[in-house]
């Protein structure tokens, strides 16, 4: 699997599910007919009826399979069964456990499931529950974080945990390039999952604003906290870029705080619904938002400093298998890595 796909696609490139809704069916359509999996992020709310015209509009652009993302922490029985009946190719849970049961009828409606983990112990659950392939998130990766351990430690450490199960194993967390790419494969992945790279991708919803300052800034200008979205997300910890307003208020919300009791700093339409952006909220901003755009939350992984462009999403996910086979040094395209055979 080293150089090629995973679960039927044609390159082990994922494109996390990016929320609300930066990862639209612009963007998943284009990763897909570039030969990823491309993840579209199902709403916080239950509704089967948002998540169906989601992938319809995705189908009118594509023809490729593709997947949906789910938080379990938030209701989803609608959502899942939605998907179920749209027979999408992959179903992505996180935040939680998803049953031996549940998994079996994702299989009997045709869909495969792949958890995103953040430790050894939730990979070998998720494996013994029947699940498709993992995605071992590292701290380092940008927006909610499930991993409590840096990727170079926790992805040798699932993966040996996992020998013998012959589970696709995926990484996220930092990645951004080619050489993030490798180093993954070196450390036993089979394939990786990208969230900052292709939130900076001229097909993702996200805010202009939000993709200029993914692209300024610079390495160690993330931080890990949990200033934003306490209340609609509560123990969620995140990774975010340190702009000059969270610079200016870490320290000032106390712990019993959240955004429920802050002021408006500005709108945004989410999923054709508009809502009003409170100081700390954990929306980031798509590109409907307005007002205070550079006062909401940026989520970003501690790569972003390697990011110096807004590209097409097609560059990022096929042309990273390019890179690998055809970029790197004769030395390094010798290296014999775990995954390679």
């Amino acid at each position: 699997m080293g150089w090629g796909g995973i679960l039927g696609f044609d390159y082990g490139v994922v494109q996390a599910p990016l929320g609300p809704d930066i990862s639209g069916p612009r963007l998943v359509a284009a990763v897909a007919n570039a030969g990823g999996l491309g993840l579209l992020r199902a709403p916080d709310q239950d509704s089967s009826y948002i998540v169906k015209e989601l992938i319809k509009q995705t189908r009118a652009l594509t023809s490729k399979p593709f997947g949906v993302g789910v938080v379990l922490d938030f209701p989803h029985e609608r959502t899942v069964q939605a998907i179920l009946e749209e027979k999408v190719a992959v179903m992505q849970v996180y935040w939680g456990e998803f049953p031996k049961e549940s998994i079996e009828q994702a299989h009997a409606a045709g869909v495969k499931v792949v958890q995103q983990v953040g430790s050894v112990s939730e990979a070998q659950k998720a494996v013994a529950a029947g699940v498709d392939a993992v995605i071992v998130q590292g701290v380092e990766a940008g927006g909610h974080v499930i991993g409590q351990e840096g990727i170079a430690s926790l992805l040798p450490a699932v993966v040996d945990s996992l020998r013998g199960t012959h589970i696709p194993i995926i990484a996220a967390g930092g990645i951004v390039d080619a050489r993030g790419y490798v180093a993954a494969l070196a450390l036993g992945a089979h394939g990786v999952c990208l969230g900052t790279r292709f939130v900076a991708s001229e097909e993702s919803n996200a805010h202009p604003l939000y993709k200029q300052k993914l692209v300024e800034a610079s390495n160690g200008d993330t931080v890990y906290t949990s200033l934003f979205g306490r209340a609609r997300w509560p123990g969620a910890p995140h990774r975010v870029i340190k702009t000059p307003f969270y610079l200016k208020w870490k320290d000032e919300l106390r712990d019993d705080e959240n955004e429920l009791q802050q002021p408006s700093i500005g709108q945004t339409i989410v999923y054709g619904q508009g809502k009003v952006v409170s100081r700390f909220s954990g929306m980031a901003p798509n590109q409907s938002a307005r007002g205070h755009v550079e006062n909401m939350v940026m989520y970003a992984g501690a790569g972003v400093g390697l990011i110096k462009d807004i590209q097409p999403a097609a560059m990022q996910a096929a042309h990273y298998n390019y890179g690998l086979k055809h970029g790197l040094s004769p030395r390094i395209r010798k290296m014999t890595f775990p995954t390679i055979q």
